[in-house]
Protein backbone atom coordinates (compact mmCIF):
# COMPACT_ATOMS: atom_id res chain seq x y z
CA UNK A 1 0.00 0.00 0.00
CA UNK A 2 1.34 3.44 -0.92
CA UNK A 3 1.86 6.25 1.57
CA UNK A 4 -0.93 8.75 1.89
CA UNK A 5 -0.69 11.96 -0.12
CA UNK A 6 0.80 14.86 1.80
CA UNK A 7 2.38 12.71 4.54
CA UNK A 8 5.42 13.97 6.46
CA UNK A 9 6.89 10.67 7.58
CA UNK A 10 10.29 11.67 6.20
CA UNK A 11 10.53 14.32 8.94
CA UNK A 12 10.57 11.54 11.54
CA UNK A 13 13.93 10.23 10.31
CA UNK A 14 16.75 10.58 12.79
CA UNK A 15 19.23 11.38 9.99
CA UNK A 16 19.37 11.78 6.24
CA UNK A 17 21.91 9.86 4.18
CA UNK A 18 24.78 7.64 5.23
CA UNK A 19 27.47 8.47 7.72
CA UNK A 20 30.87 9.39 6.36
CA UNK A 21 33.20 6.43 6.19
CA UNK A 22 35.87 8.56 7.88
CA UNK A 23 34.64 10.91 10.57
CA UNK A 24 37.82 13.01 10.54
CA UNK A 25 41.08 13.44 8.61
CA UNK A 26 42.90 11.77 11.51
CA UNK A 27 40.81 8.60 11.12
CA UNK A 28 41.59 8.49 7.38
CA UNK A 29 45.30 9.03 8.08
CA UNK A 30 45.33 6.17 10.62
CA UNK A 31 43.62 3.88 8.10
CA UNK A 32 46.16 4.83 5.40
CA UNK A 33 49.02 4.12 7.81
CA UNK A 34 47.53 0.69 8.48
CA UNK A 35 47.51 0.06 4.71
CA UNK A 36 51.16 1.16 4.36
CA UNK A 37 52.17 -1.09 7.29
CA UNK A 38 50.20 -3.99 5.82
CA UNK A 39 52.02 -3.60 2.48
CA UNK A 40 55.40 -3.58 4.20
CA UNK A 41 54.63 -6.58 6.43
CA UNK A 42 53.19 -8.63 3.54
CA UNK A 43 55.64 -8.37 0.63
CA UNK A 44 55.05 -10.22 -2.61
CA UNK A 45 56.87 -13.54 -2.76
CA UNK A 46 58.91 -14.59 -5.77
CA UNK A 47 59.54 -18.32 -6.06
CA UNK A 48 63.12 -19.11 -7.04
CA UNK A 49 65.08 -22.34 -7.32
CA UNK A 50 68.67 -22.28 -6.06
CA UNK A 51 71.60 -24.64 -5.93
CA UNK A 52 72.36 -27.85 -7.75
CA UNK A 53 69.47 -29.56 -5.97
CA UNK A 54 67.06 -26.79 -7.02
CA UNK A 55 65.82 -25.92 -3.56
CA UNK A 56 62.68 -23.79 -3.64
CA UNK A 57 63.17 -20.38 -2.03
CA UNK A 58 60.63 -17.58 -1.57
CA UNK A 59 62.24 -14.18 -2.05
CA UNK A 60 60.30 -11.21 -0.63
CA UNK A 61 59.63 -8.45 -3.18
CA UNK A 62 58.55 -4.90 -2.44
CA UNK A 63 54.80 -4.30 -2.66
CA UNK A 64 54.05 -0.89 -4.21
CA UNK A 65 51.57 1.42 -2.49
CA UNK A 66 48.70 2.03 -4.92
CA UNK A 67 45.37 3.84 -4.86
CA UNK A 68 43.61 0.66 -5.95
CA UNK A 69 45.26 -1.23 -3.11
CA UNK A 70 44.26 1.46 -0.60
CA UNK A 71 40.66 1.45 -1.87
CA UNK A 72 40.45 -2.33 -1.54
CA UNK A 73 42.04 -2.26 1.92
CA UNK A 74 39.67 0.48 3.11
CA UNK A 75 36.69 -1.11 1.33
CA UNK A 76 35.85 2.21 -0.33
CA UNK A 77 35.08 3.06 -3.95
CA UNK A 78 37.45 5.22 -5.98
CA UNK A 79 34.73 7.85 -6.37
CA UNK A 80 34.19 8.04 -2.61
CA UNK A 81 37.92 8.39 -1.93
CA UNK A 82 38.24 11.02 -4.67
CA UNK A 83 35.42 12.98 -3.02
CA UNK A 84 37.58 13.43 0.07
CA UNK A 85 39.98 15.44 -2.09
CA UNK A 86 37.67 17.27 -4.48
CA UNK A 87 34.35 18.02 -2.75
CA UNK A 88 34.14 21.26 -0.74
CA UNK A 89 32.39 19.57 2.18
CA UNK A 90 35.52 17.44 2.68
CA UNK A 91 38.02 20.31 2.58
CA UNK A 92 39.50 19.21 5.92
CA UNK A 93 40.66 15.96 4.26
CA UNK A 94 42.67 17.65 1.49
CA UNK A 95 45.91 17.70 3.47
CA UNK A 96 45.69 14.02 4.39
CA UNK A 97 44.90 12.95 0.81
CA UNK A 98 47.82 15.05 -0.46
CA UNK A 99 50.15 13.46 2.11
CA UNK A 100 48.98 9.97 1.06
CA UNK A 101 49.61 10.85 -2.61
CA UNK A 102 53.14 12.06 -1.84
CA UNK A 103 53.97 8.96 0.21
CA UNK A 104 52.75 6.68 -2.59
CA UNK A 105 54.70 8.66 -5.20
CA UNK A 106 57.92 8.65 -3.16
CA UNK A 107 57.69 4.95 -2.29
CA UNK A 108 57.14 3.93 -5.92
CA UNK A 109 59.83 6.28 -7.27
CA UNK A 110 62.41 5.17 -4.71
CA UNK A 111 61.55 1.49 -5.22
CA UNK A 112 61.91 1.81 -8.99
CA UNK A 113 65.16 3.78 -8.71
CA UNK A 114 66.63 1.08 -6.44
CA UNK A 115 65.50 -1.69 -8.80
CA UNK A 116 63.01 -3.12 -6.30
CA UNK A 117 60.03 -2.30 -8.57
CA UNK A 118 59.78 -2.43 -12.36
CA UNK A 119 60.99 1.02 -13.51
CA UNK A 120 58.93 1.00 -16.73
CA UNK A 121 55.65 0.22 -15.01
CA UNK A 122 56.28 2.72 -12.21
CA UNK A 123 57.34 5.47 -14.65
CA UNK A 124 54.07 5.05 -16.54
CA UNK A 125 52.07 4.99 -13.30
CA UNK A 126 53.77 8.17 -12.05
CA UNK A 127 53.36 9.90 -15.41
CA UNK A 128 57.09 10.15 -16.03
CA UNK A 129 58.12 10.18 -19.68
CA UNK A 130 61.42 10.12 -21.49
CA UNK A 131 61.06 12.31 -24.54
CA UNK A 132 63.53 12.47 -27.38
CA UNK A 133 63.04 15.09 -30.01
CA UNK A 134 64.68 14.42 -33.32
CA UNK A 135 65.29 17.11 -35.85
CA UNK A 136 66.08 16.29 -39.43
CA UNK A 137 67.58 18.44 -42.12
CA UNK A 138 66.79 17.69 -45.73
CA UNK A 139 69.61 18.43 -48.14
CA UNK A 140 68.85 18.68 -51.84
CA UNK A 141 71.35 18.81 -54.65
CA UNK A 142 70.74 19.70 -58.18
CA UNK A 143 72.02 17.71 -61.11
CA UNK A 144 73.06 19.73 -64.10
CA UNK A 145 70.27 20.05 -66.55
CA UNK A 146 67.55 18.84 -64.15
CA UNK A 147 65.48 21.32 -62.21
CA UNK A 148 64.72 20.45 -58.58
CA UNK A 149 61.05 20.14 -57.63
CA UNK A 150 59.55 22.98 -55.63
Amino acid sequence: MAATIGNSFWKLRSKHGRDKLFSSPEVLWEAAQEYFTNCEKNPLLEVDWVGKDAIEVNKPKMRAFTWAGLEIYLDISDDALRNYKTKPEYKDFFGVITRIEKIMYEQKFTGAAAGLLNPNIIARDLGLVDKKELESVVVTRTIEGIEPPE
